[in-house]
C-alpha cells in the first residue's frame, strides 16, 4: 500500500497540473472567442494580401461556427501558454535538485517568449509562403480556398513554427545534465543542418523550399547561439 501512495500522489498532482492548465486554455479561448472577428481579421490577412480580394469560402453550414471554435482555441492556447509551459515545468520540479530548481524560471520564461517569438516569425512568413504558392498557379489555377481548410493551414503553420523554436531550451537543458557539450555541438553542425532540414521538410504543412528555408534558417541561427550560451553562460 506504502509503494502505491507515491505513485498516487504523482497522479493527482499530475491531474491538478492539468486541471488548471485546462482552466487557463478555456479562458483565453473565451477571449479570444469574444474578440473572434479582429482575431480571424488578423489570420486571414496573409491571404487577402496575396490573394487580390479573393474570399475564403466554407462549404457546410457549420464550417463557420466549427472554424471560429477551433480559432478561438487555438488562440486561447497561444494566450494560456506562459501558464501551462508553467504548469509542466512544476510537475517536473519536484524531481530536480535545488540548483536545478534555480533554473526553471528562466527555462520557464525561454519556453515562453521562444513559443511566441516563433509564432510571431510564423505568421511573418505565412504571407511569403502563401505568396510563393499562389503564385506557383497563376495563369493555369484559379485559387478558390475553403476557410476551413486556411484556417488549418495557417493554425499548423504558426503552431509547428512555435514549437520548433522551442528546441534550443531543450539543447541547453541536454547540455546542463551533461548528456551533451560545446564541443560535441559544434563538430556536429553538418548533421545538424541536415537534422534541421529533414525535420523542417517533414513537419511544414506546404511542403515548398520557401517555407522550409524560412523555417530552417532561423532554427539554425539558434542552434549557433545556443553553443556560444552553453559555452560561455552554462559553464560559468
Amino acid at each position: 500500500m506504502t509503494a502505491t501512495q507515491p505513485l498516487m500522489g504523482h497522479l493527482e498532482e499530475l491531474r491538478g497540473r492539468i486541471v488548471k492548465a485546462g482552466i487557463a486554455v478555456a479562458a483565453g479561448a473565451v477571449v479570444v472567442f469574444v474578440f473572434r472577428d479582429r482575431v480571424f481579421d488578423l489570420i486571414v490577412a496573409p491571404y487577402e494580401a496575396v490573394a487580390e480580394d479573393r474570399n475564403l469560402a466554407f462549404f457546410r453550414p457549420t464550417e463557420a461556427f466549427s472554424l471560429f471554435m477551433r480559432l478561438s482555441l487555438f488562440g486561447g492556447l497561444v494566450l494560456a501558454s506562459p501558464v501551462v509551459i508553467y504548469q509542466t515545468w512544476a510537475f517536473v520540479a519536484p524531481a530536480l535538485t535545488g540548483r536545478e530548481k534555480r533554473r526553471v524560471i528562466p527555462i520557464v520564461a525561454a519556453l515562453v517568449l521562444l513559443f511566441l517569438g516563433g509564432i510571431a516569425f510564423g505568421y511573418w512568413s505565412l504571407e511569403r509562403g502563401l505568396g510563393f504558392l499562389i503564385d506557383f498557379g497563376e495563369g493555369r489555377l484559379d485559387p478558390t480556398i475553403g476557410g476551413n481548410y486556411y484556417l488549418t493551414f495557417a493554425l499548423r503553420f504558426l503552431l509547428v513554427f512555435g514549437i520548433a523554436f522551442e528546441f534550443p531550451v531543450f539543447l541547453f537543458a541536454a547540455a546542463a545534465v551533461g548528456v551533451v557539450g560545446w564541443r560535441s555541438l559544434a563538430s556536429g553542425r553538418r548533421w545538424a543542418v541536415l537534422i534541421i532540414v529533414t525535420v523542417g521538410a517533414v513537419v511544414t504543412p506546404s511542403g515548398d523550399p520557401l517555407t522550409l528555408l524560412l523555417l530552417s534558417v532561423p532554427l539554425y541561427l539558434l542552434y549557433e547561439i545556443d553553443i556560444w550560451l552553453i559555452r560561455f553562460v552554462l559553464r560559468r
